[in-house]
């Protein structure tokens, strides 16, 4: 007769008093053929996971797995009625995600999940962890979620698992869902702090791990460290609901500066061109989506000229405007001076600084969009003038905007 448990994160979340967004279910003693004949839905390719006929919930025969190779692809299943529910307990990477209730309600914890959870740990439920590499990707992730400390004696596998070169089995798709899933959780430094701390940030994001220990001006960056820089501003954008666009720009807006000379970083700007190649570079190796890449490149190019709006002349503004299509994309442009809060206040003693940049862009932007542009160039006979016309009006916008703000 088979059993039904309620597993991994619903019970995890339940626990913590977490909104229990999906519920997953393992099946003890069925096999695949009495699931279909239930009206189950065979969903798995690699091994028996169903849907629900009504709940349409996922439903997964208990398995155990064998390691049949590199990387986190490289196993074999077996499931049958004959596996219990410990046994599919204990290939799960975390003794958090390692627990089930049955129908009634009733715990089963047989590795010390509810424990860890009250003291706020993250420890590997078995060795059988250093199979899989994802799983490094996965506890740095819940890190950032929930805010726990990695076990010491789980921190020491994942830094085997580095050394003896699992991680770089993952593939780019993987490793961009783990990562952008991390930036859209609470505290995202965390993520990146337990990569680092293994040694996987170098190999997955060698251009952010480049920026620690990378010195900046101590009188506009009292945290001095890059890195230590750019976590922070990351935290800012999380805590502020920035998009997944937003934040990874915010992620990746200084990689120049690991570039940069230390005789030239700490007495002016000058870092933002020598970022652009890392980070197309970055962008490529791990797919990152169209919206994610342009909107990074736009801030890692232009950050600096965006906080200088208040000293920039009115036909730099307009240019500036014209090269980051803020008349075609207004949004995207928004967004992309909407970062500089985050670059900002992500400093040490920085954290309610002003910063009427963003106000004084979102202003000029809009002034020139109220230009009347069908009768400006209405009368003009040599089309190849009328970008200048439109250029010298929107110039002059500007600068009658500076003089009003000035009186």
């Amino acid at each position: 007769m088979s059993e039904v448990y309620l597993v991994g994160g619903a019970v995890r979340d339940s626990l913590l008093n977490l909104e229990v967004k999906d519920k997953d279910w393992v099946v003890v003693g069925s096999s695949v053929e009495e699931m279909l004949s239930q009206g189950f839905l065979l969903i798995g390719k690699d091994f028996p996971v169903f849907l629900h006929p009504q709940t349409h919930e996922e439903y997964a025969l208990a398995r155990t797995e064998r390691k049949s190779g590199r990387g986190y692809t490289g196993f074999s299943v077996f499931s049958e009625p004959t596996v219990t529910l410990e046994e599919d307990l204990s290939r799960r990477d975390l003794t958090i995600n390692a627990m089930a209730m049955d129908c009634s309600g009733r715990l089963i914890d047989p590795f010390g999940g509810e424990q860890d959870l009250s003291n706020g740990i993250l420890r590997h439920v078995s060795p059988a962890f250093a199979e899989d590499p994802v799983r490094i990707l996965r506890i740095a992730r819940f890190a950032a979620r929930l805010g726990f400390m990695v076990a010491d004696e789980t921190f020491e596998l994942m830094r085997k698992m580095v050394k003896n070169g699992e991680v770089d089995y993952l593939v780019p798709e993987r490793v961009w869902q783990e990562i952008s899933r991390g930036l859209m959780e609470n505290k995202p430094s965390y993520m990146f702090n337990v990569l680092r701390e293994c040694g996987a940030l170098a190999i997955i994001l060698p251009e952010v791990n480049n920026l620690f220990g990378v010195p900046q001006r101590e009188d506009y960056h009292p945290e001095i460290d890059s890195g230590i820089h750019t976590m922070m501003a990351v935290d800012y954008s999380a805590q502020n609901n920035f998009s997944l666009s937003e934040r990874y720009a915010v992620l990746s807006h200084d990689l120049g500066k690991a570039l940069t000379p230390p005789d030239i970083l700490p007495k002016h700007y000058g870092h933002e061109e020598a970022g652009i190649g890392p980070l197309k570079k970055m962008n490529k190796r791990l797919n990152v989506p169209k919206e994610c890449a342009n909107l990074a490149l736009m801030v890692a190019r232009n950050h600096g000229l965006f906080h200088s709006v208040e000293i920039l002349r009115s036909a730099k503004i307009v240019d500036i405007l014209k090269s980051c299509d803020a008349f075609r994309q207004p949004e995207r442009f928004l967004s992309a001076i909407k970062t500089g809060f985050a670059d900002t206040r992500g400093r040490l003693n920085f954290e309610n600084a002003p910063y009427p940049q963003y106000e004084l862009w979102q202003q000029y932007l809009l002034a020139c969009q109220k230009i009347d542009i069908a009768s400006l160039i209405a009368n003009v006979s040599n089309k190849s003038e009328i970008p200048n016309i439109i250029r010298q009006a929107r110039i002059k916008t500007i600068k009658s905007l500076r003089n009003k703000m000035s009186d």
